[in-house]
């Protein structure tokens, strides 16, 4: 039995998805001044409060290098700010200020209007079901 097409294969399904979702949201998020990679480290900070940059950069999927350029750019918008000292070991912990929640909390809202978007006419269920399945498949490669 030969593969299916590669548009019709569920990874490659999968990554076209995530590419709509990034963009749509990249489109969106700029009014604000943000980029996704910006807005994924504010949404680690609030669910994970004083974060080191190493647990950052594995939370949201980016390399050191590049986690180190949007903190640049968070902390020079005042967004974020970084501990001068460690509290335990070398890292140095990073905390969200008051404007960077309030940053978060209206790219929450568009992020919010984006997957709700995505998700379209499919059922509560119907989305209950995919993020199932998905959880699943992660479960699968881990």
């Amino acid at each position: 039995m030969s593969p299916a097409p590669t548009g019709e294969r569920p990874g490659y399904l999968l990554k076209r998805a995530q590419q709509a979702l990034h963009q749509a949201c990249t489109e969106r998020l700029r009014s604000l001044e943000l980029s996704m990679s910006q807005y994924a480290v504010l949404r680690a900070l609030d669910d994970h409060p004083g974060a080191s940059s190493a647990e950052l950069a594995r939370i949201t999927f980016v390399t050191r290098q590049s986690l180190r350029d949007v903190l640049g750019g968070l902390r020079t918008a005042g967004l974020v700010t970084v501990a001068e000292q460690a509290s335990t070991g070398r890292a140095r912990p990073v905390a969200l200020t008051a404007s960077g929640r309030a940053k978060l909390r209206a790219a929450e809202e568009v992020v919010t209007r984006v997957e709700t978007e995505m998700l379209g006419d499919l059922s509560a269920g119907q989305q209950q079901s995919l993020a199932d399945l998905l959880r699943t498949c992660i479960g699968n490669l881990a």
